[in-house]
């Protein structure tokens, strides 16, 4: 299996709404919006939005009802600065703002915010790590090619 993720899949309980806070935060969407699934592009990934429901069929599971998700997706960035724009960004847009950007333990800062599904998003800025000019991301600043 190669390292890389394809495609992130969130569950959420409203489509239309989801898809619109993606919408207000500037993103475009690569699919025509359907009943089912909406995707948007990501730089060498794809993020979809499906209904919680359908999904928890698709995958044979339950999703119990938790206030948060088990797990974050991060945004980085490149300056500290950015990180509070960004999370001033998340929240006109009309999700939840539930860390504000600070330094953390590690050296960096970030903070996060919540979708309206209660999906976290880290936004950072990492020192120690570089944004290549496409976008891409490499822990550490190193390429692992």
């Amino acid at each position: 299996m190669e390292q890389r993720a394809s495609l992130i899949t969130l569950g959420v309980r409203d489509l239309a709404a989801s898809c619109q806070f993606y919408q207000n935060l500037g993103w475009q969407m690569a699919s025509n919006p359907s009943d089912d699934i909406v995707a948007f592009n990501l730089q060498g990934s794809a993020l979809a939005l499906y209904g919680r429901q359908e999904l928890a069929k698709d995958a044979h599971v339950e999703f119990a009802d938790g206030q948060y998700s088990p797990f974050t997706l991060a945004h980085n960035v490149n300056s500290a600065d950015e990180v509070d724009t960004i999370l001033a960004q998340a929240q006109q847009a009309g999700g939840k703002l539930i860390k504000p950007g600070q330094t953390v333990f590690w050296g960096g800062y970030s903070g996060y915010f919540a979708d309206p599904d209660s999906f976290l998003w880290e936004v950072a800025h990492n020192p120690f790590s570089v944004l290549s000019p496409n976008g891409e991301f490499r822990w550490g600043g190193h390429d692992q090619t």
